[in-house]
C-alpha cells in the first residue's frame, strides 16, 4: 500500500534581493504550506502587511530570492520500491534539488537537481528513489518572480496588460501583483502541502470521473483511470476496482502492463438529482477507486486508493439567437434557472490561511444574501477542493474561469505547455463536483483586445486567442466534455470579435463598467442584457475593519470617532483605496443622489448607503427583465484583505451594507418598481416552485404617509416567471416630487418608489421612534416610521466589532414597523444602539 508522510517542518532563508541586514541569510522557522510572508509573520520578523502602510514597507520582498529548506530522512528504498516527492503547489519560480552530502553541497559540488517549476498552478512530482537511506538537505530555491516576469518580456516582447507589471508572463496568480482591491505582495514559498511517497507495482495517477444523467434518468459515471506503474519490476496483473454508492465493476490488468489509461462505465442505476440551491437536494454519491496485485483476491491490501464524490445533473447553457440577439441561458436537469451570482476572489491574498472553515462561512454568506452561483475570477486560484466540496454540499453553483484576467498572453513555448499542462490537472481534479457549470477562458482579455489599445503595441504578437478558440477548448473536450465551454467573459456566442462585439449587451455575456468609471448607475437601465456577468460599485470596509486595519489610534470606537482631517485623502486610506480615483468616482457616484458629506464618519456611511443603493437598483433592473436577462452576477463577493472596494463581505469576514442589499434585490419573491415604455410598472418576480398569488396594493402618499391614490388588483404570478403591473393614471400622477413617495405591496414584500433624489425630498431627518429590549444573545430593537425613512440601518460593530445584525438598508413608509435583532456578547447601551452613528438612515444625510 502507499505510505505518505508530509514534509512540514522547514527553514526559509533569504538569500538575495533588497533584504534588511538583520534578516539577510538568517534561517527562520517556516510551517509548510507556506510563504516567506507568514513564516516571518509567524516569527514576529515581519509587520502585518494588511495594517496601515506596511504593504508599502515590505515591498522590499518581491525582489528577494528565497530557500526553503528541510532534511529529507527517509529509509533506503526496496528494490521494487518507489520513493516520490510530491509538490503540490510551488510559488512560483523555482529550483528544487537535493544535497547528498552538506558539505560538499556548500563546495558547489554534491547537489543533485531534481527540475525547475515556473507554474504556481499545477503539481511536480520527483522519483528520489536513489536519493534516500541517509539524511540529505531538501533545498528549493525560489526567484523573484516579478524579475523572472520582467526577464521574459524582454525575451519575447511585452503585452499589453491592465497593470504595470507583466503579470502575464508567469504563471503566477495575477492580483499577486495586485489589483484595484488588493495588495502588491508577491508572495513566494510552498503554498501546498509537499510530501514523501513510497509505493510499489502500482500507483493511480489520476482519476477523472464524469458523471452523466441518460436518456431514462439512471445514473451512468464514467471514469479515466490513469496509473503509473513503478518500472522496477515487470508487473503481474492488477485488479482495479471503481465504484459509486452500492455499484461497482472490476476490471483486471494482465501482467506485463506498463500503466497509461483504463477507461470504466459504472452504471448507477436510479438516482437522485443535484439541484442548485432553490430548485431542490444535493444528493452526493461516494466514489471510490482502488487498484490491487494479482487477481484481487486479497482486498484488505490495495496498491493504492482514489475517493471522491459525485453527483447526478445536466447542464446546458442555451445561446441560440432570438429577437433580442443571442441568450446565454442555464438550465439545470432542464430547468431553465436565473443565477444570482457573484464574483469570487481568493479570500486571503495570504492564501495558505485559508481554511475549510472561512471558506463555509464564505458560502453561507453568499447563500444568506440569497445566491446560488460563485463565479472564480480568472486572476485568483483554482480553489482548493474545500471550497468545490461546500459548494456541492449546499448546492451553490460555480463559474470556473481559467487562469487569464485582463490582459494579452503570450502563446510562445513554454507558456502555451504551461496552460495546458494546468488546465489538463485542474480540469481532471475539478471533475468529480457538480457545483462546477461553466468553464470560462479568462476574464475581459477579448474585450481588452478590442476596446483597450492593445492591437497596435501588439503588431504581429500573439495575445491569447489560440488559447480561447483552440486549445482550452480542444483539452477541456478531451477532459471533462460534460459542462459548457464560454470563450471569455464577456463574450457574444457564436461571432467573431470583428461580427460582433465582445461586450454587446445583446449578445452573451456583458460586463457593465461605464457605471463606476464613468457614469451614474441610474445608466444600468440603458441596456437590456442577456446575461449580466460583472458589474459593481465601490465602497468602504465596516467601520470595525477600518478601526482595525486602517484608522489611527486617536479614532476610538464607537461613538462620532475623532477621524483626523483629511484622513480620507491620506497615505495610509489611499493605500487601502486602490481604484484608480476611487474616492473622486466615490464622490461623483454620489452627488446625483446625496450631497458629498465633509464628515469622514457620514462619507463612510453615504458611501456604504449609495453602494449598496447602485447594485439593489441593477439588480432589480436585470431580474425584472427575467428570461431576456438570464443571470446576474455582482463584482464582488468578498475582500483578500482590509479595503474599499466593491465586496459585499469585507476582508474581516463583516457583511456590508452591500450584502444586505443583494439579499433584497435576489430574494425568492420581489416587488420592484421599473420603467416600461412611457410609463412605470411593478415587476414582482417569483423564483420558485409555487405560484404567488394575492393583491397588488398601490398607493401613492406623502411621505408623512397620506394616501393621495391608490389601487388594488388580484394577481397570480407563475413559477419562475416575471409578471408586470402597470401602475398608471392617479398613481403615476406625481404632484409634487419633493413630498410624494409610491408604495407597492405583495404579501410580505414591497417596494418604495421616489420620482425624486434623495437630496431633493423633503426628508424629516428624525423620522424613527426605537424601542430596545434585550434578549438571549443580543437585543430586539423596534423602528417605527413617523415618516418616510430611507436606509434605515444598524451599524452595531461600532458598538462591538463582534457584533451582527440580521438586516440593513431598510425602507419604510410612513407608520410602517421593522425589527432588527443584534447579535453580541457584549452588554450594549441601548442609547447608543438607537442614536448616531450606530443608528442610520438615508434621511440624516439630507441637509434640512
Amino acid at each position: 500500500m502507499k505510505i505518505s508522510r508530509d514534509l512540514t517542518e522547514w527553514t526559509v532563508t533569504a538569500t538575495g534581493g533588497p533584504v534588511p541586514a538583520d534578516l539577510a541569510g538568517v534561517p527562520v522557522p517556516a510551517t509548510v504550506p507556506g510563504t516567506s510572508h507568514t513564516a516571518l509573520l509567524e516569527q514576529g520578523l515581519i509587520p502585518d502587511p494588511y495594517l496601515g502602510t506596511n504593504e508599502t514597507a515590505l515591498a522590499w520582498m518581491k525582489r528577494t530570492s528565497w530557500r526553503y529548506a528541510t532534511v529529507l530522512d527517509e529509509p533506503p528504498a526496496a528494490d521494487d520500491e518507489r520513493v516520490d516527492l510530491l509538490f503540490e503547489g510551488i510559488d512560483t519560480v523555482a529550483g528544487v534539488a537535493v544535497d547528498t552530502d552538506v558539505e560538499q553541497a556548500a563546495a558547489g559540488e554534491g547537489r543533485v537537481h531534481l527540475g525547475r517549476t515556473a507554474n504556481m498552478h499545477r503539481s511536480y512530482r520527483y522519483d528520489v528513489r536513489g536519493l534516500v537511506g541517509t539524511p540529505a538537505n531538501l533545498v528549493v530555491d525560489l526567484d523573484s518572480a516579478i524579475e523572472t516576469a520582467e526577464a521574459e518580456a524582454a525575451r519575447i516582447g511585452t503585452r499589453p496588460m491592465a497593470y504595470d507589471q507583466p503579470f502575464n508572463m508567469v504563471r503566477k496568480m495575477a492580483c499577486s501583483f495586485g489589483w484595484d482591491w488588493g495588495p502588491d505582495l508577491q508572495t513566494a514559498g510552498l503554498w501546498k502541502p509537499v510530501r514523501v511517497e513510497r509505493w510499489r507495482v502500482a500507483r493511480i495517477a489520476r482519476v477523472t470521473p464524469l458523471a452523466t444523467v441518460a436518456d431514462d434518468g439512471s445514473g451512468l459515471v464514467d471514469v479515466r483511470v490513469e496509473i503509473e506503474t513503478s518500472g522496477l519490476s515487470e508487473a503481474g496483473p492488477l485488479v482495479v476496482d471503481v465504484s459509486v454508492g452500492d455499484r461497482g465493476t472490476t476490471t483486471g490488468i494482465p501482467a506485463g502492463w506498463t500503466g497509461g489509461v483504463l477507461d470504466v462505465r459504472v452504471e448507477a442505476g436510479d438516482v437522485d438529482l443535484w439541484w442548485p440551491a432553490g430548485y431542490g437536494e444535493q444528493p452526493l454519491y461516494p466514489i471510490e477507486v482502488a487498484v490491487y496485485e494479482g487477481h484481487g483476491e486479497d482486498r484488505s491490501n490495495p496498491l493504492d486508493t482514489w475517493s471522491g464524490r459525485v453527483a447526478f445533473r445536466t447542464v446546458e447553457v442555451d445561446r441560440e439567437r432570438d429577437e433580442h440577439g443571442t441568450g446565454f441561458v442555464f438550465s439545470i436537469n432542464g430547468t431553465p434557472v436565473f443565477p444570482r451570482g457573484a464574483n469570487w476572489i481568493p479570500d486571503d491574498h495570504l492564501l495558505t490561511r485559508i481554511t475549510r472553515e472561512r471558506l463555509e462561512q464564505r458560502v453561507d454568506q453568499a447563500l444568506g444574501a440569497n445566491l446560488n452561483l460563485l463565479r472564480v475570477w480568472g486572476g485568483g486560484i483554482y480553489e482548493s477542493d474545500d471550497f468545490y466540496d461546500v459548494c456541492d454540499e449546499k448546492g451553490v453553483m460555480v463559474w470556473q474561469d481559467i487562469l487569464l484576467a485582463c490582459a494579452a498572453y503570450p502563446e510562445e513555448e513554454p507558456h502555451r505547455s504551461e496552460f495546458e499542462a494546468e488546465l489538463r490537472e485542474n480540469a481532471s481534479r475539478l471533475a468529480p463536483h457538480p457545483s462546477l457549470v461553466l468553464w470560462n477562458g479568462g476574464n475581459e482579455n477579448i474585450w481588452g483586445h478590442e476596446d483597450w489599445g492593445w492591437k497596435e503595441p501588439l503588431g504581429d504578437l500573439t495575445w491569447g486567442a489560440g488559447y480561447y478558440y483552440e486549445l482550452f477548448p480542444k483539452v477541456l473536450a478531451e477532459v471533462d466534455p460534460t459542462r459548457p465551454y464560454a470563450d471569455g467573459s464577456p463574450y457574444s456566442p457564436g461571432a467573431t470579435p470583428e461580427q460582433v462585439h465582445p461586450n454587446d449587451p445583446d449578445h452573451g455575456t456583458h460586463h457593465q463598467w461605464d457605471v463606476w468609471n464613468r457614469v451614474d448607475y441610474t445608466h444600468y437601465r440603458d441596456d437590456v442584457p442577456r446575461f449580466a456577468s460583472e458589474f459593481g460599485f465601490q465602497g468602504p470596509p465596516t467601520w470595525a475593519t477600518l478601526r482595525r486595519a486602517v484608522l489611527p489610534d486617536s479614532a476610538d470606537a464607537p461613538g462620532h470617532a475623532a477621524v483626523p482631517e483629511g484622513f480620507k485623502e491620506s497615505e495610509v486610506f489611499l493605500l487601502h483605496q486602490k481604484a484608480i480615483d476611487g474616492n473622486g468616482k466615490l464622490d461623483r457616484g454620489l452627488a446625483p443622489h446625496l450631497d458629498v458629506p465633509d464628515d469622514f464618519v457620514d462619507w463612510h456611511w453615504a458611501t456604504q448607503l449609495n453602494q449598496a443603493r447602485a447594485i439593489r437598483y441593477a439588480v432589480e433592473h436585470y431580474r425584472s427583465w427575467w428570461p431576456r436577462t438570464a443571470g446576474a452576477i455582482v463584482w464582488q463577493l468578498n475582500d483578500c484583505w482590509p479595503v474599499t472596494s466593491w465586496a459585499a463581505v469585507d476582508g474581516d469576514g463583516r457583511r456590508k451594507p452591500l450584502w444586505y442589499a443583494m439579499r433584497h434585490a435576489f430574494a425568492d419573491r420581489v416587488v420592484t418598481v421599473q420603467p416600461r415604455g412611457d410609463g412605470l410598472v411593478a415587476a414582482l418576480v417569483n423564483d420558485t416552485d409555487e405560484p404567488w398569488a394575492g393583491q397588488v396594493d398601490a398607493a401613492r402618499t406623502t411621505l408623512g404617509g397620506e394616501v393621495l391614490a391608490s389601487s388594488g388588483s388580484e394577481v397570480v404570478v407563475t413559477p419562475r416567471s416575471v409578471t408586470l403591473v402597470p401602475l398608471e393614471g392617479d398613481l403615476a400622477a406625481v404632484a409634487d416630487a419633493a413630498h410624494e413617495a409610491l408604495v407597492v405591496s405583495l404579501g410580505a414584500e414591497r417596494a418604495v418608489y421616489r420620482w425624486a433624489e434623495s437630496k431633493d425630498l423633503a426628508l424629516d431627518p428624525a423620522p424613527l421612534e426605537t424601542l430596545v429590549t434585550s434578549q438571549d444573545g443580543g437585543y430586539r430593537v423596534e423602528v417605527t416610521a413617523t415618516s418616510l425613512a430611507l436606509g434605515v440601518t444598524l451599524l452595531a460593530d461600532r458598538l462591538d466589532p463582534g457584533a451582527q445584525v440580521d438586516d440593513q438598508v431598510v425602507d419604510l413608509p410612513a407608520g410602517a414597523t421593522a425589527v432588527f435583532h443584534v447579535t453580541t456578547g457584549r452588554e450594549l447601551d441601548p442609547a447608543a444602539l438607537t442614536a448616531r452613528p450606530v443608528l442610520r438612515t438615508e434621511n440624516d444625510l439630507v441637509a434640512r
